[in-house]
């Protein structure tokens, strides 16, 4: 079941099954919106921030009971772009629907220039014991062509300023870059290993549909990296941060003994989750939903006493069986065999047919006690995802 309208909201709001222990808070506020972005973002609009604030209010407010969870996730946009007090206020807004079980994971996302000593003290202050920095490159130039807006001193002091808070500390990576070569980026990634992070996330560019990056590669005004440079980038990343004892553990993510991010492996894993704000995806009592990307439309909607929702979806058993099985295996450590036949009722070769034969002679699964992608097969990743969730 699909829908695209907005639905009339109930007074209060109680999951019927087993209550999500984790929750997402999208804050969409940046100082400007990167050439290659598609999330859901208002730059330059600081005075919505009070309107921002009202809403999440009301619609964390329709929960009808106070939920204990293990991870809470403020991603964005740029959580740190709020001030102190707004930064305290939407911790509180969340307070009163949520409380953190004991050695709970709680995360903001930081851009570097935001970091400063005022708003690492705020964030202390919300009990936040995980930053991921937006760091993206320690090269001057890859900064300018992909946009961001801070320098490399920014980088240094945000990476020791939360240090000096958070008990694990991660930095976001952008290779391939328009124009970059393999040279470059093993040089950048020499860089942020010397920063000496607990956890470090690597991710290709991608030109995303309606942004300003996809645009300008359509009338060639910048150039994408080439397949074979693309792969070569991927497989030094995993070689160069597995050396520095940073494990990769998901096809993005590498991180140092105890310092995965419990929060993302809650998606990979297929458990439900909260989630609030625009452009915010949640998955609870079987059911995928997500808010309206406008910011506009979500305040419009929150205020009319309307869930926020553009997109609802119930999967069937089977699709849904499917999903869980693509979304796992980007986990290294690949999917035990077993527990998901007993979570889902499909076993792992039922679904996967001819293909899993194909793939494993092909060397790019494996299959024991748990089904794991190899290396080969998480350079293709997202073809391996696809097939799995369109085959009938």
């Amino acid at each position: 079941m699909n829908i695209r309208t907005a639905q009339a909201m109930p007074d209060t709001f109680r999951p019927t099954l087993a209550s999500p222990r984790s929750v997402y808070v999208h804050v969409p506020f940046c100082r400007h919106r990167c050439g290659y972005c598609n999330f859901s973002v208002v730059a330059g609009r600081d005075y919505l921030v009070e309107r921002y604030l009202k809403s999440i209010e009301i619609e964390i407010g329709w929960l009808d009971d106070r939920y204990e969870i293990d991870t809470l996730f403020l991603g964005g946009g740029t959580p740190s772009h709020l001030s102190p007090d707004d930064l305290a206020r939407l911790m509180g807004i969340i307070r009163t629907r949520f409380r953190f079980a004991n050695n709970a994971e709680v995360s903001a996302e930081c851009n570097p220039n935001d970091l400063d000593a005022t708003t690492a003290s705020a964030l202390a202050d919300c009990g936040c014991n995980r930053v991921s920095l937006g760091v993206q490159s320690l090269d001057g130039p890859k900064l300018k062509s992909l946009e961001r807006d801070h320098t490399l001193d920014d980088v240094h002091d945000a990476v020791e300023r939360a240090k000096s808070f958070a008990k694990s500390v991660s930095v976001d990576l952008i290779f391939a870059a328009p124009d970059e070569s393999l040279e470059q980026w093993q040089r950048d990634l020499k860089s942020a290993l010397e920063l000496q992070t607990d956890h470090v996330s690597a991710y290709e560019l991608t030109y995303e549909k309606g942004t300003q990056f996809w645009n300008r590669l359509k009338a060639k005004a910048i150039r994408e990296a080439d397949e074979n440079t693309r792969a070569d980038m991927y497989s030094y990343a995993i070689e160069s941060l597995n050396a520095a004892g940073l494990a990769q553990y998901e096809i993005s993510s590498f991180a140092k003994k105890g310092h995965r991010c419990r929060h993302n492996e809650v998606y990979w894993n297929g458990d439900p989750y909260f989630a609030f704000g625009p452009g915010a995806a949640r998955f609870v009592d079987g059911v995928r939903e997500m808010n309206h990307l406008s910011t506009m439309q979500y305040f419009k909607q929150v205020e009319a006493g309307k869930r926020p929702v553009d997109f609802r979806e119930r999967l069937s058993s089977e699709a849904a069986a499917r999903e869980r099985l693509a979304i796992a295996l980007r986990h290294v450590d690949g999917v035990n065999c077993d527990r998901f036949s007993t979570q889902t009722g499909f076993t792992i070769a039922q679904l996967l047919g001819d293909h899993g034969l194909r793939w494993q002679q092909q060397g790019l699964l494996t299959v024991d006690d748990a089904a794991r992608l190899t290396p080969a097969g998480r350079m293709i990743y997202n073809h391996v995802a696809s097939v799995i969730e369109q085959t009938a």
